[in-house]
């Protein structure tokens, strides 16, 4: 028999409250300098009557608008002006919004929504209007999601519960693919299927991966992957062969690398959901990297407080001087300003990974 969605919600978050997925790990990395930084108070302006829930996405677009993708009753997105006031909302009553992951902006100013809810990733043009949905609903049986039904397996255009997506220079399309497969997809920038790495069985090797909650590229191309349950960054190239790892940094959260032309590489080892016992003393900081994973410093502590964080869930780099932080369990963004570093950066030898052959591609055929 069909549970009713609250109750499969209940029973969903519950088993990932056990899971291994939830372990943390403290950061291997040791005397990393502090950055000076300051929150901005009341950051963002939202009408009498309107809150934020979960803030789980946070992005801005080439105009300095924000972005935030929030969980509350409702999945909502909404659209704030460079200093925060309220501007609109987008998507109301979609039908691809039912539990919010990420949101991003490409560089022509679409706006995309992962929601591992509804096992989708929509493009909107900044008018609103949606030009392309990855991914569909899950079967329903009766009105409700049918919980017999076995796991599939990762098959190109199905999705399961996504986590982020980013682009390269050429358009292409990067999903993380995360809680229910373990894999990342490349798409073509018309969705058309390239290829995949990891599959929907969890694992820690090279070519594996264990919950991928958030993606990024950088200018030529390479992509970094937050493989946050193996604790660590996987790095790859374009074909998504591995390149490397950095394992030093804890629980990668989430990924952001910022525009350039001098491009840096943010990560969150964020305090996870709940705030177990002993988390806050190995958690809740924030690093920011070199591409080649030579730490520069970190920032960020577990706190309710302005300027501490309460599960650090998403970062927006636009500006790295001035980053945008999504937390879960605060229902806030805070947008951050930095001070220069305190001392010299710390090296980190990052991890190579042994050369793989390329992932399988598809033929040709229509995005679904």
């Amino acid at each position: 028999m069909c549970k009713s969605k609250p109750a499969l919600w209940i029973a969903l978050l519950s088993l990932l409250g056990t899971s291994s997925a939830f372990a943390q790990a403290k950061a291997k990395a040791q005397n990393v300098p502090e950055i000076p930084y300051k929150s901005v108070p009341n950051f963002l302006k939202l009408p009498v009557g309107l809150y934020l829930g979960e803030a789980m996405g946070v992005a801005t677009n080439s105009k300095g608008h924000v972005f935030v993708y929030t969980r509350s009753a409702n999945t909502r997105l909404f659209e704030f002006d460079p200093t925060g006031v309220y501007l609109r909302e987008i998507g109301s009553g979609n039908y691809g919004f039912e539990f919010a992951h990420s949101v991003r902006v490409d560089k022509d100013d679409n706006i995309w929504v992962v929601d591992e809810g509804s096992n989708t990733v929509i493009k909107f043009n900044s008018a609103g209007r949606v030009l392309m949905v990855l991914g569909h609903r899950p079967e329903v049986v009766a009105g409700a999601v049918a919980t017999n039904l076995p796991t599939p397996p990762a098959e190109k255009y199905t999705l399961g519960r996504p986590t982020d997506v980013a682009w390269d220079a050429d358009g292409n399309i990067f999903v993380s693919d995360g809680y229910v497969n373990n894999r990342v997809v490349k798409y073509d920038k018309n969705g058309r299927f390239l290829a995949q790495l990891g599959s929907e069985k969890a694992g820690n090797g090279k070519e594996q991966f264990n919950l991928p909650h958030a993606i990024a590229v950088d200018a030529k191309g390479t992509v970094y992957v937050a493989d946050r349950s193996n604790h660590r960054i996987q790095v790859l190239n374009n074909d998504l062969t591995p390149k490397t790892t950095y394992e030093n940094i804890g629980d990668s959260w989430t990924v952001c690398v910022s525009p350039g032309p001098h491009q840096y590489l943010f990560t969150s080892n964020s305090n996870p959901n709940g705030n177990a016992p002993g988390t806050w003393e190995t958690t809740g900081e924030i690093y920011k990297m070199e591409l080649d994973g030579t730490i520069l410093g970190r920032f960020g502590h577990p706190s309710k407080e302005l300027g501490g964080f309460q599960v650090t869930h998403m970062l927006d780099c636009r500006n790295p001087d001035a980053i945008l932080v999504a937390e879960i369990e605060s229902w806030r963004v805070q947008k951050l300003l930095f001070g220069p570093l305190m001392s010299a950066p710390v090296a980190v030898k990052p991890t190579a990974a042994k050369p793989a052959a390329p992932p399988a591609a598809a033929k040709s055929g229509a995005a679904k």
